[in-house]
């Protein structure tokens, strides 16, 4: 039996897409070779791409004018791509800072300032609050005529959410990397969408990003081509070699999406392992999650025990048990346990079950 992978990523891939994936290994559909092996321009590869394409637009309803992109490099080299591409030159884009990963983003995007005078403005942020809460966006700050407002919908380290899609007059920009999937999604009100493969969509290596036609064609001079939103569309995601593997088995993950019933299905399940988990955590004098509850993340669940002391004892023998990755982020310690689309309610079950075994043993 395999054990219960908690990790916040690279993270667990459903089972029936792995045992896929196993068959087909040696030898794709009796082409002689594997998925691996073979040309990206060959017809075969190209039909696995345009199906992954066609199935994930499918799910999420993508409209016509987005492009959709299979890229390389994480969604980390995105919060550079987001500033070559779209903010000209003295410009003013609008950051979100709620954590870890939208700092990150905001970083980035100040390293390109230099290059033509342009400028990020942090609109709103939860520091003074610990980034327990989502900053009301009637507190935000936001800049007249913005090249974009950029926000994190879910940070995967701090397990914080947004409860609502900001409303604004700027492209709306989005790191959906530990959310993407997870429940329906209303693609019409971005203007991007960006999101690293390894946590809801399939294995490390690929990156997916959706951006509305309007927005390309407005790169800086010296932005690289592989960075170039409108170049790689041009290309098909193929200016260069790209992740072959993992294209293709984020395509089976599609597969499986709407074999279970599509985004509305899967959310359904998501809020019910979510509740699971906060309504035991909330339930325990022994373990605690700070967030404010309209901001609790449905994929990400950190939590302390009522003595940190305890912390390398619990990490021990919850994976003696079965029940693996559960530290905390190196940045902010503690447990977290993530539970993406693939963690079916049984992994849940069987983390509440040995936190209660563990609690009544040490507490």
């Amino acid at each position: 039996m395999r054990a219960y992978n908690f990790c916040a990523g690279p993270a667990a891939i459903p089972e029936a897409v792995l045992e896929r994936a196993q068959q087909e290994m040696l030898d794709w559909h009796q082409s002689g070779m594997s998925i691996m092996e073979m040309s990206h321009r060959s017809a075969e590869y190209v039909s696995v791409a345009e199906k992954a394409e066609a199935d994930l637009r499918q799910l999420l309803a993508i409209p016509a004018n987005y492009k959709v992109l299979f890229l390389q490099g994480g969604a980390t080299l995105q919060f550079s791509a987001i500033a070559f591409n779209l903010l000209g030159e003295g410009q003013t884009a609008d950051y979100i800072d709620t954590g870890i990963w939208s700092q990150k983003a905001i970083d980035d995007a100040k390293r390109f300032n230099a290059l033509n005078g342009s400028h990020v403005n942090i609109a709103a942020s939860s520091q003074a609050d610990q980034y327990l809460s989502v900053p009301a966006q009637s507190t935000w700050q936001l800049t007249d005529n913005a090249a974009y407002v950029h926000y994190t919908p879910n940070e995967t380290i701090g397990g914080l959410a947004f409860d609502f899609i900001p409303q604004t007059d700027a492209p709306l920009i989005a790191d959906f990397s530990s959310c993407i999937l997870s429940e329906p999604l209303d693609v019409s009100r971005f203007g991007l969408i960006y999101a690293g493969a390894q946590k809801n969509i399939g294995p490390a290596g690929l990156t997916l990003v959706i951006v509305r036609e309007d927005l390309m064609g407005r790169a800086h001079p010296v932005t690289p081509p592989l960075l170039n939103y409108g170049v790689e569309a041009k290309n098909g995601s193929m200016l260069n070699t790209p992740p072959t593997f993992g294209w293709y088995l984020s395509g089976l993950v599609f597969e499986w999406l709407l074999e279970q019933g599509g985004l509305a299905a899967m959310h359904a399940k998501n809020h019910a392992k979510a509740k699971y988990l906060y309504d035991f955590i909330d339930g325990s004098d022994f373990y605690h999650n700070p967030i404010a509850h309209p901001n609790r993340s449905m994929m990400n669940v950190p939590f302390t025990l009522a003595d940190a002391g305890l912390e390398k004892t619990f990490l021990a023998q919850s994976q003696a048990a079965g029940l693996l990755n559960l530290a905390g982020h190196r940045s902010v310690g503690g447990m977290r346990a993530s539970i993406y689309n693939a963690m079916p309610l049984e992994g849940v079950q069987a983390l509440t079950q040995f936190m209660a075994e563990f609690a009544k043993q040490n507490g």
